[in-house]
């Protein structure tokens, strides 16, 4: 194990990266594995983000959040893929210590905002059921935005507290984190002075941003189950139910494995199963999303296939 030299003034100034796995063999199938993830990400999340932008129709408080859910998941895999690909290629994948800082600022922001504009969209589909009439007038531009504003800054809020709180430790012993990136837990393992507090407020942050979030959501959706049990209408039922369904899914894809990777077992098994579970949020749910939204939202489809038509006659045009 590598070691940074002890002392009285000694301090580390930089990590070592330990990657998914340190079996060479398994080295470049995986970087292109996840090379391509990372193009098809981004390639995904902008092409929705572009759509939104250039069809009025998709113009509504559904979209915007829906431009901004894919603007973090973009902004969200950045943290990530660069030094991932890199811990594939390089004999020892090095960070320093501010761009570890950096690295687990970012993820904190990318990931708290998620969880308050999941939520702000579970408000939006319950007015839209419950209030269709008044929709318009309670989901105003100005409401949109200062949701979305409350949204980036207790992302931020939050990302302050979980930094600030790791800055203070001191690491003077091993260097080398047993994962992919900064995260908060393998840091903390590191640490040569004493965690409590910082075991204590991430506990208490992470909690109250989860259980607040989980039972509004949770609220919202009981507020529609209850309105569509009212409903005579067949049809109304299954336009409801298709109104949430991709809502829902993200919902249950990113808390689901959000929760499965902050379980602790024994310690190895942890960080292990902490690595594995944390390849569902930072790689994989940025991928999905705009799958999601996509493919199961028939007016997506429909503005993908008329901004389609309108680049292919564009096309025609130039040629002739």
């Amino acid at each position: 194990m590598i070691q940074m030299a002890m002392g009285n003034d000694s301090s580390v100034t930089e990590f070592i990266l330990t990657g998914l796995t340190d079996q060479p063999e398994l080295q470049m199938p995986l970087f292109f594995l996840f090379l391509v993830n990372s193009i098809t990400t981004v390639v995904g999340n902008l092409s929705l983000m572009s759509l939104i932008c250039w069809n009025s129709n998709l113009q509504t408080p559904m979209y915007f959040f829906l431009f901004n859910l894919s603007f973090i998941d973009l902004c969200y895999s950045f943290v990530f893929t660069p030094k991932t690909l890199m811990s594939f290629v390089l004999e020892k994948n090095v960070i320093s210590f501010t761009g570890c800082m950096t690295q687990l600022f970012f993820m904190c922001l990318f990931a708290n905002s998620e969880c308050y504009l999941l939520t702000a969209m579970a408000y939006d589909r319950y007015v839209a059921i419950c209030q269709p009439l008044t929709y318009m007038v309670i989901m105003s531009p100005m409401t949109c935005s200062l949701m979305m504003f409350g949204s980036y800054l207790m992302g931020v809020v939050g990302a302050i507290v979980h930094t600030g709180c790791m800055v203070r430790l001191s690491f003077c012993g091993s260097n080398i984190i047993n994962h992919y990136m900064c995260d908060i837990f393998p840091l903390l393992q590191l640490s040569c002075s004493s965690t409590y507090a910082n075991e204590l407020v991430s506990s208490i942050v992470v909690s109250t941003v989860v259980l607040a979030s989980s039972f509004l959501i949770l609220t919202s959706y009981a507020l529609i189950l209850f309105n569509i049990t009212q409903l005579s209408s067949g049809k109304g039922l299954c336009k409801a139910m298709s109104t949430c369904s991709s809502h829902i899914m993200t919902v249950v894809l990113f808390y689901g494995f959000g929760l499965l990777t902050h379980i602790k077992t024994s310690s190895d098994e942890s960080v292990n199963q902490g690595k594995f579970f944390s390849l569902f949020c930072t790689f994989l749910m940025p991928l999905l999303n705009p799958f999601i939204y996509s493919l199961r939202n028939k007016d997506v489809k429909l503005a993908l296939k008329r901004t389609l038509r309108r680049l292919t006659v564009s096309e025609s045009l130039g040629l002739t």
